[in-house]
């Protein structure tokens, strides 16, 4: 026996356990998960730790975090296990081993499952008919008469008849120790999943119901390549009740997997009993037991890469280049209601609003045209945003016909998700006395002059870059987008002094209560004038400073390094790099060649090393610097305004708006996406569509389809789609896919990660 000052500590174990599944080192996840039990955001260790983590990434810490969180909720289940049987009076040394090293919740389960407390059942019906003997000694599967045994049994007052309803009775105990057989368990579960087949059948009379889901009426494929967006694609129309879903293996190669497992000896009377209550176990406990597990493993992996899929859209959409602090006009178009019109200032301040009718039915167009060019001199508009919905073309198209001074910008902005917040509690706080359409075009306005900023403010699943959003875990997705919008925000960084309270909200340390503290405060005292000001606010005490401070900037504060990215409690490091040199803080910043004179090794110290070092002189280089993209104005192709104006073969500019696991879909300005499938990406092979796109991209496509009844485009961003048409990389995906979402491992997992941190 191994004694315990020889054994790892749990903490350890997990540790060492979490290390190999991401392939860094014990000690790096040690001390990540201390700064995480301590209270330290991912942004916050990703970026100001970085010699305690070893330059864990943000992608890192957060599958340390995940996984530690996977890991003691384990725990948790083990010790109530080992509870339970402990005051049932079965536990053994044996089974607490079992118990201990079980490192999945299936494997416990499977452990705890005869000990489990139970509903009455068929075999605990038989037992209270004194049963069980005889279930043991048909159980041993050696030769004896079974007939004169099982009439030992019979038992008027117990409702033990006859021998076939003692043999009965055995038979039922027995298949619940089959179904209980950890061993089993785990041979089925790995036969479901290898061997199991998704079988999708329509329900007899819905046919024209379920047009949707016609490539699903007679429909089979293995469970362990099925991609995620058919999954949730047939679990959807299972649950509108338009399909049966199955997912089983076969039948007989499942019976022979348990048969091998527990027949013992040659024919005889005892292993045909065996053999029927193996059968039992199977059709009335096994199969249903582990279908109901299968479906929701690949639900559970389903949801994963579907959020993946989702976060990665989302990150890419709100790190979409900023236009910046110019003064606004920004229109919300429409036909019969009109257009509604507002003016911003550089801040996206409201300014002024006003309704005007351009096109039909009323068709006022001298009137407003008239009206646009005013209000863009008075309030010297430097842009003009137009909401990409109905009217969306002709506006941009009258608007530009106005003969406006070339140096304002006219462009399309996707407007998917302002109705939403036109409604939100945000905007009747913001705007409490705005009509909602009002609200509407300030949101488009805003959202071209900084898009994080005005997202921030809207639910992410009304954003309109995700599928089949309502259909997954909304724990899982809450908790992913969350990270994604947090990355985004702290990558970025926030000014103090004009941010909102919902992008205050998302900086590392902070939340809702700090962040509504710290504009309140700045609306009784003004504007911050610098960062140590912070630790005035309410509640804002020394441990949120830490944590929200580096991505908090203040662009007027009396310190420069106030406005850039280099943490306070840096600042004396810094201002020891000037001293050396003979020069101020504010200099340094401002010479290249007073930095390159800076020796970072003479710096470092215990709890600073060169990674940290290297970050502080990047953001000297370029303090508080916008890692966004430049703006670059986009215009679709003037004259094609709807469907019914593509043609096949037709070359056009677009922007991509959605990614799947199958394709991207493409905004080519009218008013219905068309879909790049994987196939048609690019001339070479494509697995990843983020290999090729992103979200907010300009691309050129080619109309390779048009069917405006199901309102479904085909595009092409090959450079000669046409020459090989017919083929396609790899199996053929259903049509269906053209509407629905994707599919995809702790190392395999990380590289999936990546994307939704920007790493």
């Amino acid at each position: 026996m191994v004694d315990k000052k020889y054994r790892i500590p749990k903490n350890m174990q997990y540790e060492i356990k979490i290390a190999s599944e991401l392939e860094v080192k014990p000690h790096q996840v040690q001390a990540t998960i201390a700064l995480l039990d301590g209270g330290a955001t991912v942004p916050f260790i990703s970026r100001y730790r970085k010699e305690a983590t070893g330059t864990l990434d943000e992608v890192q810490v957060a599958a340390i975090r995940d996984r530690i969180e996977q890991l003691r909720e384990l725990d948790k289940r083990r010790e109530a296990i080992l509870k339970s049987i402990e005051e049932q009076g079965k536990l053994t040394l044996e089974l607490k081993k079992s118990i201990d090293a079980a490192e999945t919740m299936s494997k416990l389960e499977d452990i705890y499952l005869p000990y489990k407390p139970k509903r009455r059942t068929k075999a605990t019906i038989a037992r209270e008919k004194g049963l069980e003997p005889l279930a043991e000694r048909i159980f041993a599967q050696e030769s004896f008469d079974l007939e004169a045994e099982a009439h030992n049994y019979l038992d008027a007052d117990k409702e033990v008849n006859s021998v076939e309803e003692a043999l009965q009775g055995a038979r039922d105990i027995i298949a619940e120790w089959v179904n209980e057989n950890a061993q089993i368990r785990e041979k089925m579960r790995k036969l479901f999943l290898e061997e199991g087949n998704f079988t999708s059948r329509v329900i007899p009379g819905k046919e024209n119901e379920a047009i949707k889901y016609k490539d699903y009426f007679d429909w089979s494929e293995p469970i362990k390549s099925a991609p995620s967006h058919r999954v949730l694609a047939m679990r959807r129309g299972e649950k509108e009740l338009f399909l049966m879903l199955d997912s089983c293996p076969e039948e007989l190669s499942a019976i022979a997997v348990m048969e091998r497992e527990i027949l013992k000896n040659g024919a005889n009377s005892a292993v045909d009993q065996v053999k029927l209550a193996i059968k039992d176990s199977y059709k009335r406990l096994l199969k249903p037991s582990m279908e109901t597990e299968i479906r929701l493993l690949t639900k559970k992996k389903a949801d994963e890469e579907a959020i993946r899929v989702f976060a990665e859209n989302l990150r890419q959409l709100l790190l979409g280049a900023p236009l910046g602090e110019k003064s606004v006009m920004a229109i919300d178009p429409g036909f019969r209601t009109g257009c509604k019109l507002v003016c911003l200032g550089p801040q996206g301040q409201f300014l002024h609003y006003e309704a005007i009718y351009p096109h039909e039915p009323q068709r006022r167009t001298v009137e407003a045209g008239m009206t646009v060019k005013g209000l863009a001199e008075k309030f010297g508009i430097q842009a003009i945003a137009i909401g990409n919905g109905t009217a969306g073309r002709e506006t941009e198209a009258f608007v530009k016909n106005l003969g406006l001074p070339k140096s304002v910008i006219v462009t399309m902005v996707n407007e998917a998700g302002a109705s939403i917040y036109s409604a939100s509690d945000v905007a009747r706080e913001e705007f409490p006395d705005l009509d909602l359409t009002v609200r509407g075009a300030v949101s488009i306005g805003r959202r071209l002059m900084d898009p994080l900023a005005e997202l921030v403010k809207i639910d992410p699943k009304s954003i309109g870059v995700g599928q089949y959003q309502h259909d997954v875990d909304q724990n899982a997705l809450k908790n992913s987008l969350d990270d994604t919008v947090m990355s985004a925000v702290n990558g970025v960084g926030v000014e103090v002094n004009t941010a909102s309270k919902q992008l205050l909200t998302y900086v590392s340390g902070l939340g809702p209560v700090l962040a509504q503290n710290i504009v309140d405060f700045r609306t009784e005292n003004g504007p911050f004038t610098s960062r140590a000001q912070l630790k005035k606010v309410p509640r804002l005490g020394d441990k949120a400073f830490e944590q929200a401070a580096g991505f908090l900037r203040i662009s007027k504060a009396k310190h420069p390094l106030d406005a850039s990215a280099v943490h306070p409690e840096r600042y004396e490091l810094v201002e020891k790099m000037a001293k050396d040199l003979n020069t101020s803080v504010k200099e340094l910043m401002s010479s290249d060649d007073l930095r390159n004179k800076i020796v970072l090794k003479n710096y470092v110290s215990e709890t600073v090393g060169l990674p940290t070092l290297q970050d502080i002189l990047e953001e000297l280089a370029k303090p508080g610097r916008d890692p966004r993209e430049t703006f670059e104005v986009f215009q679709f192709q003037d004259g094609v305004n709807s469907m019914s104006d593509l043609k096949v073969g037709m070359k056009l500019p677009g922007v991509v708006t959605n990614i799947t696991a199958f394709g991207a879909f493409v905004d080519v300005g009218v008013h219905q996406d068309g879909l790049v499938h994987l196939s048609h990406l690019a001339d070479r092979f494509v697995k990843d569509p983020n290999e090729v796109v992103m979200v907010n991209q300009k691309v050129q496509v080619t109309v390779m389809e048009v069917d405006i009844p199901r309102k479904r485009i085909a595009l092409s961003m090959k450079s000669d789609p046409f020459a090989e048409r017919g083929k396609s990389q790899g199996k053929p995906a259903p049509k269906s896919q053209k509407t629905e979402e994707p599919q995809g491992t702790m190392a395999e997992k990380l590289a999936m990660l990546k994307g939704k941190f920007g790493g």
